[in-house]
């Protein structure tokens, strides 16, 4: 790897505000605000909207698209118009 192009990586903790979670890792993020982690060090702290703890897809509250639903519905609006023409 070439010296001095690479960005600086450093612990940084992710807070969920929709969850409540704080994540600690390391990151190039950078934040002026700090917060205090439960081994007594002071981290950066950047907030989050959503991140694993709140995403529906990973809660398992997502919804499922009934596309068969749409399939039918298209049909019933348009129906059969004398197949496809080519």
């Amino acid at each position: 790897m070439k010296h001095g192009i690479h960005p600086v990586t450093r612990p940084v903790v992710f807070r969920d505000r929709a969850a409540g979670v704080s994540f600690l890792t390391r990151s190039t993020a950078d934040s002026t605000r700090t917060i205090e982690w439960e081994d007594g060090t002071f981290h950066p702290v950047v907030d989050v909207e959503t991140s694993s703890a709140s995403h529906p897809f990973y809660t398992g509250t997502a919804r499922i698209v009934d596309s068969a639903g749409r399939v039918e519905r298209f049909e019933r609006r348009y129906g059969d118009r004398g197949g496809v023409r080519r």
